[in-house]
């Protein structure tokens, strides 16, 4: 599992278009087909530990948690952070007071191109 950033403070300034006070961050590009979805994980709540289907990028919005890479290590992730979990890997997340996340999920995700990755244990 990887862990990246995306704070307003990573991103540029939007100029085009008489644009005010508006900032763009790039998270990822597909060449291949994506599926985009919002992913409501109430207090207390968890997502099963189960492998990836296929590369997800988990992009945290609203709230804080925890993921698991297969070791099931708890990595506090909250708003501005993202997890990226690789085809057929093993994992879970949750929260114990509510997290809200966008998950990108693609044959080809490199988030890494846009986004600076976390350092975590």
């Amino acid at each position: 599992m990887k862990i990246y950033k995306f704070s307003k403070e990573d991103g540029k300034k939007v100029e085009k278009y008489q644009s005010h006070l508006a900032t763009y961050v790039k998270m990822s590009q597909t060449n291949e087909a994506a599926i985009i979805g919002f992913m409501y994980i109430d207090g207390e709540g968890t997502v099963g530990y189960h492998q990836a289907p296929i590369s997800q990028l988990f992009i945290v919005v609203e709230g804080e948690g925890w993921v698991t890479g297969e070791n099931q290590k708890r990595i506090p992730i909250k708003r501005g952070e993202a997890a990226l979990w690789e085809k057929g890997e093993w994992h879970t997340s949750g929260s114990e007071t509510g997290m809200t996340a966008i998950v990108i999920q693609s044959e080809e995700l490199h988030p890494e191109t846009f986004m600076e990755r976390k350092k975590h244990a």
